[in-house]
Order: C-alpha cells, then sequence, then structure tokens
C-alpha cells in the first residue's frame, strides 16, 4: 500500500546539541527489574455486558491514537465440523468475506475506503475471529458490517459464492503443501490423533470434504454457530464503554440468539507404545521431530511445562542449543515447544540435522540430554530468564490494540476459551510461578517414552494419510436450542441504505523528534511514547545488502550473524552464552538486518532495565570479536539457510531475480536478502569480518534512533556514554553509486522445474526509472489500484474472478537506486499460462485502455490518508518512519504534510505514472516443468527452462 512504501519521516525537531562538557559517567545498574515488577505492569483495563441476545461485548480504553480496533470471535472452529466435512470452518471464514444482505460487496472493499487497518479472518481449532482497525469516525462502518455479516448473511451465499471461495481455498491449502515438509503437520496430527477425535485433520481440512461442501452446508453452519450468543466482540482503543454501549445495541441489539453448539470431546490419547513414521520431502537437510499429545492449555501444568521446554530447546541459553548446536555442531537448529489449544495441546522437540551428521547420532543425543533434563530439571535462573523473556513479548505485544497478539485479541481469547478477558494474568501468573519441582512433576506426566518420532528426509515427497477420511466424533456437550422469548434490543438500525459513511478524520498529529549529536558526531533522533515501559533503539549504519562483498557474497550476513557471539568491551569479555543469558535476564532484544541501502543493528529494552541494556547493546555494536569456532557454527547455519532458500519457490524465484532485473554487476544486482552464495560463505574469514565491520562503523555517518517510554534528557547521558566515544573504523564501505540497471531477460520467461510441485509460483520483476529519493507519491497510487491491495485489480481477477490464487499482489519498494517493482503470484499449475497473460493483458490495459480511474484513485487517496493513525500506532513503526526519511532524504516536515500531499496527486500523474510495461518484465516460475512448459510455451514469448539450484 502507499502508507507502507512511502511515509518516509515524521515532524522534526528541535535540534538539541550536547553540551561541550563531557558527559557525565553514569554507573550503569545491572541489576534487571524484579520478575514480580514486569508482571505487575501487564493491566489491560476494561467493562463488560452484554446484550438480551447473549452478545457479549468487551471495551478497553486507549486513546494514544484516534482508532479502534474491533475483533469479533465465534466459538467455533474446525474441531466442530462434522464427519465428511472437514476444513468447512476455514471455508466458511471466506464466504463471510463476500457480502451481506445489506452489503453486497466484499467486506474488504468498505474498509479499504475508510482507512482500515490490519483487517483479515482466521480459523483455528476452536475459534473463528474477524478483526480490524478503523479511524473512530469509521467505528460504525465496521459495526455495520460486522452485524450484518453475523445478522444478514444467508441471502449473499449461493453456489457462485461458495464454488468462487472453495477454489481459494484449495490455493491455500496448496500454498502450505507446496512449502518444503509442508505436508509434516497433517502427518504429525493423524499420528497422534486417532480418526474420530476433532484435532486429527488441520483446520485447512481435506480437498475431498471441500469439495463436497454445499450452499446447504453452509446455511446451516451459520445457523448452528454464528448466533451472537456463540460470541464475542471487543471494541480497543478510542472509545470508551458508555459510547461503546448504545451504538452496539444499535446495530446488534436486534440479532435473535441462536442456539447452543454441541461440542465434541476431546480426550488425550493413551499412548502405549513409541510410535515411529518417515518422511521425505524436497528439504535440505534431515529434520527430526518427537510429539506427545497433551491435553488443553488451561490444564494445571501446561504453563510449567510450557516454560520448562523453552529452557531444554528455545534459544540460544538452552540446553539442546548448546549442546547439539554451540558444542557438538551435530544440529544447525533445535526447538522445543508446547502448541496449545482449547482442548488440546502437542509437546515438540526438534532437530534439524548438521549436513554430513548421522541422524541416528543426534536422536540418541536428543535422548540422552532429555533423559538428564527430565532427571535435574532446570534451574530457578533458567526458569527466570524464560519467564522475563515471555514477560517482555508480551508486554511488547500489547502496545497496539489491534492486531495479532494486541489488547483487542488478548482479551477475547481470554473470554472465549477461559471466560475470563483477564485470563492473561492467570497465564504470566503461571509462567513466572513454574519452579524446578513443578517443570519437573510435568515433564514426568506427559513426556513419557511412548512419544511420536518423525525423521523427514531430503527426497521425492512420499505419500501421506493426509486425505485419509475421518471418523464420527463424539459428543460431549449436546447442542440446545435457542432461549424462546428474546426480546430486540436498542434502537433498530435501518439497513436499508447500505453502509453509513466512514466520518471524517481529524488532521494527523505528527509526532515530536527531538534531535542531537553525540561527541563524536553520531546523530540521535528520539521520539518520546509512552504507551508501554518499552524503549527502541536502533543504529543505522551506511551500506546496505548492495554494500556487501562481491569476492565472498554473504559477509555482511556473517558478520551480523556473529555479532551477539562474543564481545570485549565496557562490559568485559563475554562469550555468546552469555550475551545471551544476560539479554533474557533484562527481558531485551538485539537484531541486525540489512536492506538494499542500509544496516541496521536494533536493541528492545524494557525500560526499568534501560541503562545495562543500552551497555551491553554498545558492546555488541561496537566491540564484536568474530571467535574463530563461532564463525564456524554461524557459517554452517548460512549455509543451511541458503539450502533451504534451494527448496522453497519464493526462495529460488527471488535468489534468481536481482540478477535477472537489474544485472549481475549492478549493486542491487546480488541479492535482496544478502545471504550470499555457498562459494562465497564458505571463503569468508575471520579477517574478513573483522574488516567490514570496521568499514561498517563509521560514527559521523550514522544515526540512532529512540523511540520509546523515556525522555530525551534521561537517555542522552546513556547514549553518550556508551556511543559517544566510539571512533570512525578503516576506510569507509564503497557505497552503491547510481548506475543503470542492465535487465537481462524482460520479455523473458525463466522456468526453474521444481517436478511435482502442485503449485507454480510466479515472480515478475522490473527496475523502474524512479528512485526513492523522487516524488513517488503517483506510484504508490497507481500500484494500490493494480495490485498494492486487497481490493486491486490484480487480486479481484486472479483470485476473486478466476479463483486460480490465493492472493496476489505488487509492490514497488523505495531505494536510493532505481526501484524494483516486483509482483507475485503463487497460481494452480493448471493456470500459470492463463495468469502469466491475465497479468500482461492487466498492465497492458493499466498502461493504454485502462488507465487508473477517477473513482479507483479516490478509494486508494482515501485508504492512504485516512489508515495513517493506525500506521503510527506502536514505537516500531515511528523508529521504521525516521530510519526511512534519512535513507530517502526526505524534508522533516514530509509526515505532517502528508494528507495534503496524497490529497494533492492528479489523477494525470497517477495515470502517467511510472509502472512498467508488461514487456518490462522477466517472469520468474518455479513449479513441474512438465505441465507448465506447454502452457508457457503457447505464450509465444522466449522460455529458457532451468534445474534447480
Amino acid at each position: 500500500m502507499i502508507r507502507k512504501l512511502l511515509i518516509t519521516a515524521l515532524l522534526a525537531a528541535t535540534p538539541l546539541p550536547l553540551p561541550a562538557q563531557a558527559a557525565p559517567e553514569i554507573a550503569a545498574q545491572q541489576s534487571p527489574a524484579p520478575l514480580g515488577d514486569l508482571v505487575a505492569k501487564v493491566d489491560i483495563p476494561y467493562e463488560q455486558f452484554t446484550l438480551a441476545n447473549g452478545l457479549r461485548v468487551i471495551v478497553h480504553t486507549d486513546r494514544k491514537a484516534p482508532i479502534v480496533s474491533v475483533n469479533v470471535w465465534y466459538h467455533v472452529g474446525s474441531v466442530d465440523e462434522p464427519m465428511g466435512r472437514s476444513g468447512f470452518a476455514h471455508l466458511f471464514e471466506h464466504i463471510m468475506f463476500r457480502g451481506s444482505e445489506h452489503s453486497r460487496v466484499d467486506h474488504f472493499k468498505p474498509l479499504e475506503e475508510a482507512g482500515g487497518s490490519q483487517f483479515n479472518g482466521t480459523t483455528d481449532f476452536n475459534r473463528t475471529n474477524y478483526f480490524q482497525t478503523v479511524p473512530t469516525p469509521a467505528l460504525d462502518l465496521a459495526l455495520f458490517l460486522e452485524s450484518d455479516r453475523m445478522g444478514w448473511l444467508l441471502p449473499a451465499i449461493d453456489d457462485k459464492v461458495v464454488s468462487s471461495e472453495r477454489e481459494i481455498v484449495l490455493n491455500e491449502k496448496r500454498d502450505g503443501e507446496n512449502q518444503p515438509g509442508g505436508l509434516l503437520f497433517p502427518a504429525l496430527l493423524a499420528a497422534l490423533y486417532p480418526p474420530e477425535h476433532p484435532y486429527s485433520i488441520p483446520a485447512i481440512g481435506r480437498e475431498p470434504d471441500l469439495r463436497a461442501a454445499t450452499v446447504a452446508d453452509a446455511k446451516n453452519w451459520f445457523r448452528t454457530h454464528y448466533g451472537p450468543n456463540n460470541a464475542v466482540l471487543v471494541l480497543a482503543g478510542d472509545i470508551d464503554a458508555k459510547t461503546a454501549r448504545p451504538l452496539v445495541e444499535h446495530w446488534f441489539g436486534q440479532i435473535p440468539p441462536g442456539p447452543t453448539p454441541a461440542r465434541f470431546a476431546s480426550p488425550v490419547p493413551a499412548r502405549t507404545a513409541p510410535t515411529r513414521q518417515v518422511l521425505t520431502d524436497k528439504v535440505a537437510t534431515v529434520q527430526l521431530i518427537r510429539a506427545w499429545p497433551l491435553p488443553g492449555e488451561d490444564t494445571p501444568g501446561m504453563a510449567a511445562l510450557e516454560v520448562g521446554l523453552a529452557t531444554f530447546g528455545s534459544g540460544p541459553t538452552s540446553l539442546l542449543y548448546d549442546r547439539l548446536v554451540r558444542r557438538e555442531r551435530l544440529a544447525v537448529g533445535v526447538s522445543a515447544s508446547v502448541y496449545s489449544w482449547e482442548g488440546a495441546s502437542i509437546a515438540m522437540i526438534g532437530a534439524e540435522v548438521r549436513p554430513g551428521v548421522d541422524p541416528a547420532q543426534v536422536e540418541k543425543r536428543i535422548d540422552e540430554l532429555l533423559a538428564e533434563w527430565k532427571q535435574t530439571g532446570p534451574s530457578a535462573d533458567e526458569l527466570n530468564r524464560i519467564a522475563t523473556r515471555s514477560v517482555a513479548g508480551t508486554i511488547r505485544a500489547l502496545e497496539q490494540v489491534g492486531g495479532f497478539g494486541g489488547k483487542g485479541q488478548t482479551l477475547a481469547e481470554g473470554a472465549v476459551f477461559s471466560d475470563d478477558p483477564a485470563d492473561y494474568k492467570r497465564q504470566l501468573a503461571e509462567i513466572a510461578g513454574a519452579t524446578p519441582k513443578t517443570v519437573k512433576a510435568a515433564a514426568a506426566r506427559w513426556l513419557t517414552p511412548n512419544d511420536h518420532r518423525v525423521t523427514l528426509m531430503p527426497g521425492e515427497r512420499n505419500p501421506t494419510s493426509i486425505d485419509a477420511p475421518q471418523a464420527a466424533r463424539v459428543v460431549a456437550e449436546a447442542a440446545k436450542p435457542a432461549a424462546p422469548g428474546f426480546q430486540p434490543q436498542g434502537t433498530p438500525a435501518d439497513r436499508s441504505a447500505g453502509a453509513p459513511p466512514a466520518g471524517d478524520i481529524t488532521k494527523l498529529t505528527a509526532a515530536k523528534v527531538e534531535r542531537a549529536t553525540l561527541s563524536n558526531g553520531m546523530k540521535v533522533q528520539f521520539v518520546a511514547n509512552h504507551a508501554v515501559p518499552v524503549v527502541r533503539m536502533q543504529i543505522a549504519l551506511d551500506g546496505g545488502v548492495s554494500a556487501d562483498s562481491r569476492e565472498k557474497p554473504g559477509t555482511q550476513r556473517l558478520m551480523l550473524g556473529l555479532l551477539r557471539e562474543g564481545t570485549d568491551g565496557a562490559l568485559g569479555a563475554l562469550d555468546g552464552p552469555e550475551i545471551a543469558r544476560r539479554l533474557e535476564r533484562l527481558g531485551g532484544s538485539v537484531s541486525a538486518s540489512a536492506a538494499l541501502d542500509r544496516t541496521r543493528i536494533s536493541l528492545n529494552a524494557l525500560t526499568p532495565n534501560l541503562a545495562p541494556s543500552v551497555q551491553l547493546f554498545a558492546d555488541i555494536v561496537s566491540r564484536p570479536t568474530f571467535p574463530d569456532d563461532q564463525l564456524e557454527r554461524i557459517r554452517g547455519q548460512v549455509l543451511a539457510d541458503l539450502a533451504n532458500e534451494a527448496t522453497e519457490p519464493g526462495g529460488i524465484a527471488f535468489r534468481a531475480a536481482p540478477a535477472l532485473i537489474y544485472g549481475p554487476d549492478h549493486p542491487y544486482g546480488q541479492s535482496f536478502n544478502g545471504n550470499g552464495t555457498p562459494e562465497g560463505v564458505k571463503a569468508i574469514t575471520q579477517a574478513d569480518l573483522t574488516a567490514f565491520h570496521a568499514a561498517l562503523l563509521q560514527p559521523a555517518d550514522a544515526v540512532l534512533f529512540v523511540v520509546g517510554d523515556t525522555t530525551l534528557a534521561e537517555v542522552l547521558p546513556l547514549l553518550e556514554q556508551n556511543f559517544g566515544k566510539l571512533k570512525p573504523g578503516a576506510k569507509p564501505l564503497p557505497l552503491a553509486k547510481a548506475a543503470a540497471p542492465a535487465p537481462q531477460a524482460p520479455g523473458k520467461i525463466i522456468l526453474y522445474d521444481r517436478p511435482g510441485a502442485p503449485q507454480a509460483f510466479i515472480l515478475a520483476g522490473a527496475p523502474l526509472a524512479l528512485t526513492g529519493r523522487d516524488d513517488i507519491l503517483p506510484l504508490g497510487l497507481a500500484n494500490d489500484v493494480f495490485g498494492g491491495l486487497a481490493t486491486s485489480r490484480l487480486n479481484k481477477l486472479l483470485r476473486e474472478e478466476k479463483g486460480w490464487s490465493y492472493g496476489a499482489s505488487s509492490s514497488a519498494a523505495p531505494t536510493r537506486g532505481n526501484m524494483p517493482f516486483l509482483l507475485t503470484a503463487p497460481v494452480d499449475r493448471a493456470h500459470a499460462g492463463e495468469s502469466i497473460a491475465a497479468i500482461r493483458s492487466l498492465l497492458g490495459e493499466f498502461r493504454g485502455t485502462r488507465p487508473p480511474q477517477a473513482g479507483e484513485v479516490d478509494r486508494a487517496r482515501a485508504s492512504s490518508i485516512r489508515s495513517l493513525p493506525a500506521d503510527f500506532e506502536t514505537g516500531g513503526a515511528v523508529l521504521g518512519a525516521l530510519e526511512r526519511a534519512v535513507v530517502l532524504n526526505r524534508p522533516d516536515d514530509y509526515l505532517a504534510t502528508l494528507p495534503g500531499r496524497i490529497e494533492a496527486v492528479p489523477l494525470k500523474s497517477v495515470q502517467q505514472s511510472a509502472m512498467p510495461a508488461a514487456d518490462d518484465l522477466v517472469f520468474i516460475v518455479v513449479g513441474d516443468a512438465a505441465t507448465l512448459q506447454p502452457q508457457l510455451k503457447a505464450l509465444g514469448l522466449p522460455l529458457e527452462t532451468r534445474s534447480l539450484p
């Protein structure tokens, strides 16, 4: 969307130069805040009421932005499907987006026009949820849309809708199965649970069952499960209960209650012996998985097992990682976790075997380490660190009112599954209260020798039991008819006029940016954000993926991967495990990444632990040691990533794209992700990493961004003490100079043969004439109309009208050099040729006979302007905007004036924007050549078939 591509600055700022005298020395408090204090900070105040029809309404007030998150959760999921209709709950979720009696348009369309964001729906075993975040004046619209499909959906359901959405869902199913290891989870469920168990089949379902679904099934499902008494509505944000109640009564109060649905039994299967399964698939390395079926997430002991397993195999401080990955080099990755749902859970331990290592040796070591861990248990310190990490993650997630893990969904989940919106408090208390004794008891109870083991081997995919018929389920609670005597509530809504207007939005209030300069010339930009006790910090360095070594591609990736593996700075010599342990105790995290033009190293810290977090962060940024022994370990992980990338349809296409779009000698032609090449990664030495880091770290050219729960006066002395004394390294990296792209295959199709693939992954790309530093607002609006929005021409054609794809989109990422235009469309392999022809035809029309129309542009324009408040709700979003402003050289007032700038873009400028012509695009297709070649040859375009890399 335009707002994702083009928002590049915040309202600047009052310069605040650092005083000439030296900054005061600050003794960083090394003792982190007590875990109990952190848990106490997690609080989501709410009010609730229930309508006469049984709809439970929960309201949380958060005035930090003029937006409201609207969540509707229905207590129905795939566990409620009758025999022979697996996947129907998810299919019906799709149907719910196709309009209702008084709104006969796709649900996304009015939300996009209103400036909605994060709108979607998901289906799991036990619930189906629908959510959107809208500007406050559009709350009436969102409530109208949700209430109309809750009460008046049936007239909009017909054979065309069911058939269309079925094809979309089948494409979604194929997309998942087309990934390496895509059949592992369905096979695991089928092995852990008997056919009559409601958790024996994933929510995506079986293809024969989906094909059998009818309109009558859809209407019966709606009548049975979609009554208001089986739903929870959560409003979170710029709203209060007093205001919300009459609105909710107005829109929902006339809907009669439905029956109380039956609930199926989901007992923990009795396992009397271990079982084993060998699968082969197009994976790069051998993967070992062992799993146990467990009871539902609210069962006593589940939280202790979850925290305990994290100490065993989740993260760099875990026992499994320390032994198998770090010390013994038997694996390149490990995991251990509990996947929890309402009526069942699965404990799972996994390892990705290092190439050249005997999987039997790794399996034996896991046996030994698990037995050792179950005997001794984790230490209290380990449990405290993992609990702190979990609580810190929750605090960060609750910064936003909507979205996954936000306040609205947190309250809804507690209400639906535990009958308590504040159930998150119980969960956090149990996590924080786990002890070595409770963990050992839970492990002894549930991690028995009677596990199920899967060995996933590289090779051609072998059949699994994914489409084996299910058996009849056992009813635990019988259905009950709707209660008689319902009396409508509230002032009846007049729906005959359709959707209410979205309302006028207030003028955008840009955040205040304060600036300073450290004594070594490093610039600082600061924005206060007190929504949660979190401070985000990012040092942005000139030189991104385009500055990676040409002789040894992957140098930058290895350097960034080793930053946390050893330091020798103000805190003394620290190895990787000690750095990881300190970050866990502090509830902080440090990450590093590179875009085409910039390298970013980031800290996410809790405010009470800010001082020691900044001190550790500074050592990681400025004094890494790149230890030789850890270089070999990280090298192995990067090589494994490259091997995995070569098995994934998207990875294959994006690996080939840069050189084809820009030419191999262009700064952007080497890689989009910086992973390098196997040959380059194998040749890199410790000296290479040290030299690259020294050249990258140039304080005078760096910018340190800080956004969060502090003040510039408080944080500036910390920054001066820890970063102000940094000296520039060696000669700076040669930055990517302006260079003309040299496309290698415009108008050509490159086909990568992936035998047997059920889908064709299509990636099309071209370099644009514009750079990110130009005025790209017209291009952004044009791309929104063409492929940037859910209602775009491209997605509407391939998904809604043809049913060939689960979703297709296009983008134009702003870069310092010529921007890349990229289009992706995973499609049914039977329609790959037709899809490419349709894409080319759409682009031809777009640039010729059917340019963007005034109504389309106005909708895209309104969506971009009205969604701006939601786009900057979180500190992370603000920080990203600050950083993009520097990269793209935007004026200081860019965000404050952005609504007016977008409003002023003439229709003619959008129609004449720099969108590529069809013949500019190179098409990269990954799929089964035997199926695809005849279709692609029929297009009459140059075609080159390549083997997989």
